[in-house]
């Protein structure tokens, strides 16, 4: 998923449809470093909001602990109890698009983009950011209906909308590190695979005004991986360590780095550190979803190949 913790390859030419990607562009809302029985932002330390216990439960499961199975147990009753949230609404759509559960991707990126839409008379900060991932996860269900020939127009007017709400956002508060973390990442994205746009700006505003902190120092490990700059992925990939040590994803983003790193030097010791990262992450296979365990299954594998032909 990380390859694949990452956070997007699906508006096309874009590259926007990467597993972790997507998952933790949705996610990134949602830090976990509070008291259940408070509900506090995870956000911000002023003019805080107040999400569900069992919405704020979920995002525990998925982003500290990496545990899908839970994650969803929570969601089915957010879905019910933390009315009015759409946040929910687009962790379902996230994990449905993670399992390739196209069904449920379009309803809950519908009822995302419809809950947001009603928030925007309450919260315009809240309301048009969470627009913005409806029309985000509604481009990245079109590409897979569709293909990328057919499917590329349609996603490219949802990827303007989905800056359009970010904008409006903005105007509302450029500051807000909510608003950044999620702007962040797609800036991230852009910039790492299109030639004009500058990554150092994106990882900038993340540094700058985004929040929780793990989440930054995730993302900016995952741009600094795809740039190919492995030194500061490594670093960053360990921060975020620092504060989810039980979420196997990360053993997972960290294994990748090292493994890069590993064959660009010929280095013996780092692919052996490699492997035993894929190791650790395999150790929780079961709360990862069946396709990211093949696809860290299948790096494991090659990290080993490459070993033995050292």
């Amino acid at each position: 998923m990380i390859k694949s913790f990452s956070l997007l390859q699906p508006l096309v030419s874009l590259r926007l449809a990467n597993t972790l990607n997507v998952t933790c562009l949705v996610a990134i809302l949602l830090n976990v470093w509070i008291s259940p029985s408070l509900a506090a932002d995870p956000f911000r330390t002023q003019q805080t909001r107040q999400i569900g216990n069992t919405t704020e439960e979920a995002f525990k499961a998925i982003f500290q602990q990496g545990n899908y199975p839970t994650a969803e147990r929570y969601l089915k009753q957010a879905i019910s109890q933390d009315v009015g949230e759409p946040l929910a609404y687009a962790m379902k759509a996230s994990l449905a698009y993670t399992s390739e559960n196209w069904t449920a991707l379009d309803t809950y990126s519908r009822k995302t983009l419809e809950t947001a839409k009603k928030l925007v008379a309450k919260d315009p900060l809240r309301g048009n950011l969470y627009v913005a991932v409806g029309h985000f996860l509604e481009g990245a269900l079109n590409l897979k209906r569709e293909g990328t020939i057919k499917g590329t127009p349609q996603a490219l007017v949802k990827l303007r909308q989905v800056y359009d709400h970010l904008d409006k956002a903005e105007a509302i508060a450029k500051d807000d590190p909510e608003l950044n973390l999620f702007k962040g990442y797609m800036d991230l994205m852009l910039a790492v695979n299109l030639p004009f746009a500058s990554p150092e700006q994106a990882i900038q505003r993340l540094e700058k005004n985004a929040a929780p902190q793990y989440l930054v120092d995730r993302g900016i490990a995952l741009a600094y991986r795809d740039m190919k700059k492995y030194d500061q992925a490594l670093k960053y990939a360990n921060r975020a360590l620092e504060k989810t040590a039980d979420n196997p994803e990360l053993y997972y983003l960290k294994a990748q780095i090292l493994r890069a790193r590993a064959n660009r030097s010929k280095n013996q010791e780092l692919m052996q550190e490699a492997i035993a990262h894929f190791d650790k992450a395999l150790a929780k296979k079961s709360q990862l979803p069946a396709g990211m365990v093949k696809q860290i299954k299948r790096e494991h594998r090659k990290a080993k190949k490459s070993l033995n032909q050292q």
